[in-house]
């Protein structure tokens, strides 16, 4: 029997490829509903949406590159049912349904893009696959009026591209600023200040309403995702915000794993559960699970990682403030946004940093991740 991938995007790909690079050489089975090999999604809303990156830059192998290294790739395939008992996952394709026996199952299975309830007749676009940010480009045009409903990271990388094809544009958000959860006010207003500046119309606090899209010629929901764990709770792996996994990724049946958006991964580090929907978490974790499915029992203990480009701000963060919050955020460098300035900022409870920004200072990479942990 086979190492089952379920789901062939980011995670999925990689686990594949560290699978094969650690020496397996059994059957591996990477299972995907999309119809394309796996490829990874920040540049779907960054690189592609601004013309300066092609889907095939975006591609972990050319479709080539499983044929060559023995991974029987399934594109187009929709699992239906887990098996547990039998160790059987249950697919679906065009040509019919099918099943295949696992010794072992990775749930790599992503997340859904939540719909706007804003009427019948308002027609929104949400990001989620190549075929969405195709879409999204088409719209994206100068003179057009363009409203984003939701103030995280996929709603501002989209205002900001829609601001650099001419578009005016409006970004609603339920917080009182955008990214208000994630950075906290200090480093949240200085994400608000950029958008302002570059002629973003911000209307914080509130939901949006049908007249708040009434003759906008594009409509953009970005209001967070649904971790897709339905078959494993159908199949009785337990799930509570995405699927239970321990510190070494396993789920509760000992035969199954989980990574990337879906899994809520007991941190060891971090001493708490926590959910991840993020581009490095996707790599990461699906290679401590490779080796784990290989008889490692590594724990996957690396601190929560993302990046943004915004207009002319990139920046990296890692780390996690956590339930408990931050005493203060302690800012290093210029914060004028607008001119571009590099900076540095570090979120510090009782006296330690529990994460750590740059914007635009990309030596500081190494240096944000090693203050972790530091007293300040």
């Amino acid at each position: 029997m086979a190492i089952v991938i379920l789901g062939a995007g980011l995670a999925g790909g990689t686990a594949a490829t560290e699978l094969r690079g650690k020496g397996y050489d059994g059957d591996i089975v990477l299972v995907g509903a999309e119809p394309h090999p796996p490829y990874e999604r920040p540049p779907l809303s960054k690189g592609m949406l601004l013309d300066e990156q092609e889907f095939d830059d975006a591609l972990v192998h050319d479709r080539d590159w499983y044929g060559e290294h023995d991974v029987d790739l399934r594109s187009g395939v929709r699992a239906t049912r887990i098996d547990r008992e039998r160790r059987v996952l249950h697919v679906e394709s065009a040509g019919g349904g099918d099943e295949i026996a696992y010794e072992q199952l990775l749930l790599a299975t992503g997340a859904t893009p939540r719909p706007l309830d804003l009427g019948a007749d308002v027609e929104s676009l949400t990001l989620r696959t190549v075929e969405d940010s195709r879409a999204l480009r088409e719209r994206l045009v100068d003179g057009g009026r363009a409203v984003v409903v939701g103030g995280g990271w996929i709603g501002l990388e989209v205002a900001a591209a829609a601001r650099h094809h001419g578009m005016e544009v409006t970004l609603i958000s339920s917080t009182e600023l955008p990214l208000l959860p994630v950075l906290g006010a200090e480093v949240a207003r200085l994400f608000a200040d950029l958008h302002r500046g570059h002629g973003v119309d911000l209307r914080l606090g509130r939901k949006a309403r049908p007249e708040d899209v009434r003759g906008a010629d594009l409509v953009v929901a970005a209001v967070g995702v649904t971790p897709n764990t339905e078959l494993a709770e159908a199949a009785g792996v337990d799930v509570k915000d995405g699927v239970l996994v321990d510190a070494t990724l396993r789920t509760s049946d000992e035969r199954i794993w989980a990574v990337g958006d879906i899994a809520s991964h007991d941190h060891p580090v971090l001493g708490r559960r926590i959910r991840v929907e993020h581009w490095d978490n996707a790599i990461e974790q699906a290679k401590v699970a490779a080796h784990n499915l290989l008889g490692a029992g590594e724990a996957y203990e690396r601190q929560p990682y993302f990046f943004t480009d915004q207009y002319d701000l990139g920046m990296e963060y890692v780390g996690s403030v956590g339930p408990r919050g931050y005493d203060r955020v302690d800012f290093e460098g210029s914060t004028d946004v607008l001119a571009g300035d590099a900076f540095r900022a570090f979120w510090v409870a009782d006296g330690r940093v529990v994460a750590a920004m740059h914007a635009n200072d990309w030596d500081a990479s190494d240096a944000i991740r090693e203050s972790i942990g530091t007293r300040r």
